[in-house]
């Protein structure tokens, strides 16, 4: 799978996303429901806690890749959705470094929502791949 980085701009590339993705060569897509911070059971973890949800959000979605034969630099869409989008961009690095280390900056969206269908979430990411 080739991927070319489309950036008429680049103030975005400091904030870790391309503006799109020219994305040839790949013969699967897995399009993923949002993944929040609920554990094997379906139970709530680390309610109201954004970088412990930010990182149990990242491995739920880590563990629908790999149940599908793919990887996180499989991933060429990543939206967000939170109840605190400022409180979100404090703690974003708990995402970045596993995108930077996967060698992706997915392009995607970012919302601020009034809530989740469980009480305590505050994040929930949704993500495209292909391989």
């Amino acid at each position: 799978m080739k991927r070319t980085a489309v950036n008429p701009w680049e103030w975005n590339i400091k904030f870790g996303f391309h503006q799109a993705e020219l994305v040839e060569g790949h013969s699967r897509m897995l399009v993923c429901a949002g993944q929040t911070s609920l554990d094997e059971n379906g139970e709530v973890a680390h309610a109201g806690d954004m970088a412990a949800q930010i990182g149990l959000c990242m491995d739920n979605v880590e563990t629908i890749l790999h149940e599908a034969g793919m990887q996180l630099s499989d991933v060429v869409r990543l939206n967000m959705y939170t109840t605190d989008v400022e409180l979100f961009l404090q703690h974003v690095s708990v995402m970045g470094q596993r995108l930077e280390a996967a060698g992706i900056a997915p392009p995607g969206t970012m919302l601020q929502v009034s809530g989740f269908a469980f009480p305590g979430l505050v994040v929930e990411l949704e993500v495209t791949a292909l391989a």
